[in-house]
């Protein structure tokens, strides 16, 4: 096996071994999760071989039946030479897919790239391509290089499908036209350009593009890669807007990318993927594709939006082992405490922080070496109401690429922060009240947890380490 396959290894977080985890389209049925994505095997770099869709089910988001390759991406002359992002779902009858059928060759040919094609099927296992007989071409005054990514549902209210995807308005790759488009029909056949249907102005890409309705609320969800490279959502009491920005507008930070929601049994989910670095190490920039990661999507009582680990997911580890209680505090500097360790390369930690009032900012540290004091952290830095992801110390600079690798996060009502931490190979998440924060971890200094607070106090309460599978 080789060196970057190696570090790649996942106990729980999902993915096919020789390939690495892309674009998810997810579909609920019959009580399962059919995942629909695309695999990159990196020969001999991202994008290198054209690649289709190829579908795993889940029920836990724990143990996968892998079906491999369900719809191949054509041949190099044809339009699907790759088969981009897209959507499934059932309707009139049957099963559908949606898809964006690219040719990297086209565009020097004078050809549109990027092209909606469509597939149909009985049983989400064999599918049947429907060539020529139903094409979403990119509409003038829109790029034809970025027109993709496919997403239908059904309006009750107009008693007709809705398809939006991801583009741009025709102008220089620099400028920010990014938007969201869609199309109507009454039929599935016969559709019918509307134009715009969220332009901000903001971003320079709308990708991966999702619409679904929670209680009195209806959210649309997008991937962009211009500001901050991050998932964001607006709110509307309206399918058709107007569109709100929440004050806190991510579900993640920059690790964690394209994820489109399903739902089942009344619970829904994101499904993303955490991205590798280059070269397998902290200080390289992140690349497509990775491991696939669910969050479970909560509403709170403003409708705006948060994330925690699926319950399945979270009660998957074994091994668990209640730890002691812990303070620390200074009044002028800095005091650390050890909370316990792990050398697994899976293992879960949860615990309760309360962080005294006027406290400057705290911190959780995992894979510590205690002698040299090297870590990594999640730093909560209270008095700018964020949490930060890096390396400790971060010196020479810099020991972690960790550009957009923070959260938004105001202190809660009496101070108290709810963490779970899941680490799975070099990959990690975090999750405090509602808020994830996910991230690579390649190197390892040790095996030591700690927590630290500045100019203040914190109590350390409830803390529990599970390691491995049950």
């Amino acid at each position: 096996m080789s060196k970057e396959l190696e570090k790649e290894m996942h106990q729980l977080y999902y993915q096919v071994p020789g390939t690495w985890f892309g674009d998810c389209m997810p579909f609920a049925y019959d009580g399962k999760f059919y995942l629909f994505h695309q695999r990159d095997n990196r020969n001999p770099v991202p994008f290198g071989e054209p690649f289709g869709w190829s579908l795993s089910v889940t029920e836990d988001f724990v143990h996968y039946e892998d079906y491999g390759t369900v719809i191949p991406g054509g041949t190099d002359e044809e339009q699907d030479q790759f088969i981009f992002a897209g959507c499934v779902f059932e309707a009139e009858g049957r099963f559908h897919s949606f898809y964006t059928g690219y040719n990297r060759e086209y565009e020097k040919q004078g050809k549109k790239p990027q092209v909606l094609m469509h597939a149909m099927s009985d049983d989400l296992i064999h599918w049947e391509k429907c060539k020529g007989s139903l094409t979403f071409t990119p509409q003038a005054g829109y790029d034809p290089g970025d027109w993709r990514d496919p997403f239908v549902l059904w309006d009750k209210e107009r008693q007709e499908y809705l398809l939006i995807l991801g583009t741009r308005k025709m102008s220089p790759k620099t400028a920010q036209t990014g938007c969201t488009v869609y199309f109507t029909s009454k039929d599935l056949k016969e559709w019918s350009f509307k134009g715009d249907f969220y332009a901000p102005g903001i971003y320079t890409m709308h990708e991966m593009p999702d619409l679904f309705r929670m209680g009195d609320w209806w959210y649309h969800i997008f991937s962009e890669y211009s500001d901050r490279d991050k998932m964001v959502y607006r709110m509307a009491k309206s399918l058709h807007g107007p569109w709100i920005a929440p004050k806190e507008e991510a579900f993640d930070g920059r690790a964690y990318y394209a994820a489109r929601t399903c739902e089942l049994d009344k619970k829904r989910y994101l499904f993303g993927w955490l991205p590798t670095r280059e070269n397998n190490e902290d200080t390289g920039n992140f690349q497509w594709a990775g491991v696939f990661v669910p969050h479970e999507v909560c509403q709170r009582e403003d409708g705006t939006l948060g994330v925690m680990p699926p319950d399945t997911l979270w009660q998957a580890f074994g091994r668990e082992r209640i730890l002691q209680e812990r303070e620390a505090a200074c009044g002028d500097g800095r005091a650390a405490v050890r909370i316990g360790s792990s050398r697994e390369e899976l293992f879960r930690l949860e615990m309760e922080i309360e962080a005294g009032e006027g406290t400057k900012d705290f911190g959780l540290r995992f894979l510590e070496n205690e002698e040299t004091g090297q870590s990594f952290q999640y730093h909560f830095c209270l008095h700018e109401n964020r949490v930060i992801f890096e390396k400790n110390p971060n010196w020479p600079w810099f020991q972690c690429m960790n550009l957009g690798l923070e959260r938004q996060l105001p202190t809660p009502e009496g101070g108290r922060f709810h963490i779970r931490f899941i680490k799975d190979g070099t990959a990690c998440v975090l999750y405090v009240n509602g808020t994830a924060l996910s991230s690579r971890c390649y190197e390892a200094p040790g095996e030591s947890i700690s927590v630290f607070v500045t100019q203040g106090k914190i109590c350390v309460r409830d803390i529990s380490i599970a390691e491995g599978l049950v």
